[in-house]
């Protein structure tokens, strides 16, 4: 076990407008499609920029059962470390972080394709390439701030967490922030293995500031009590789509193909309140 990188801070300006993406999991050709959908151009360095300054932002859950995972960890830690995105911490993010910090983890639910990948990596690329990308990714993930709060003049306008946060917990660190963030208001494991979720947004009492959250997803964006959802799963035949601040609106594009391989996916799933 080895250093655990300082956390990045928690505050992000948006007085040139951000750009929030839901959850990747590795569909790095929609995730491209979409920032070039968004107005960001490629640089001479290789990193994207938008013309007017506006910065991407990750929701997190970027690997996993996807097929470019390392395509998405490169991506964020070229812009991260260029000050030109940002990502928050998130569950998929996590367990690959203390799986990449030797912990002992189990790879499931997707994660294995992660590892699969960059053993494909070192066999064409070497060890020493591969140990630099895994130690680049084990630092962006771990150093991920649980929760982003978007300022825009000097004023808390919004709020982006991987999958829900209350809000006498906005600004605050602990265990418990940190579980919240990364998983949602659990109440337990369900006879088929699944988490049981609390509905937190439903049960908020306040409109502001803005949360944007994925990690649960939906077929369409859906907006609650002043939250909104922008999990559209990608990954499972969906879509991708960018919650774009302060204009307040979505952009998606569909995904090219069901890539988790399963037929029962939380899209099949999903029934409306």
């Amino acid at each position: 076990m080895r250093h655990k990188p300082q956390t990045r801070s928690k505050v992000l300006s948006a007085d040139n407008g951000v750009d929030i993406i839901g959850d990747v999991h590795g569909c790095y050709d929609e995730f491209m499609e979409l920032i070039q959908r968004l107005g960001y151009e490629q640089s001479k360095d290789g990193a994207y920029r938008h013309p007017k300054g506006r910065k991407l932002l990750s929701l997190g859950d970027i690997t996993s059962r996807g097929p470019h995972s390392i395509r998405m960890l490169q991506f964020f830690h070229l812009h991260v470390t260029a000050g030109l995105a940002e990502m928050v911490d998130s569950n998929h993010g996590w367990k690959i972080a203390r799986w990449l910090d030797g912990r002992p983890v189990t790879l499931a639910h997707g994660d294995e394709k992660v590892e699969e990948e960059l053993k494909l990596y070192q066999h064409e690329f070497g060890p020493k390439k591969a140990s630099l990308l895994r130690e680049q990714s084990r630092r962006l993930l771990f150093s991920s701030p649980s929760h982003m709060m978007i300022r825009r003049h000097d004023k808390l306008a919004a709020v982006a967490v991987h999958a829900g946060i209350r809000d006498d917990y906005i600004g605050m660190e602990s265990p418990a922030v940190h579980t919240f963030c990364r998983y949602g208001d659990v109440a337990g494991t369900g006879p088929d293995g699944r988490p049981i979720r609390r509905e937190w947004a439903k049960e908020r009492r306040v409109s502001s500031p803005t949360i944007v959250w994925g990690h649960d997803p939906h077929p369409e964006p859906k907006r609650k009590n002043g939250t909104i959802n922008i999990d559209q799963g990608c990954v499972f035949g969906g879509m991708l789509t960018a919650y774009r601040f302060p204009e307040d609106d979505v952009l998606s594009v569909p995904a090219r193909k069901n890539y988790s391989g399963l037929s029962d996916t939380p899209l099949t799933r999903y029934t409306a309140d």
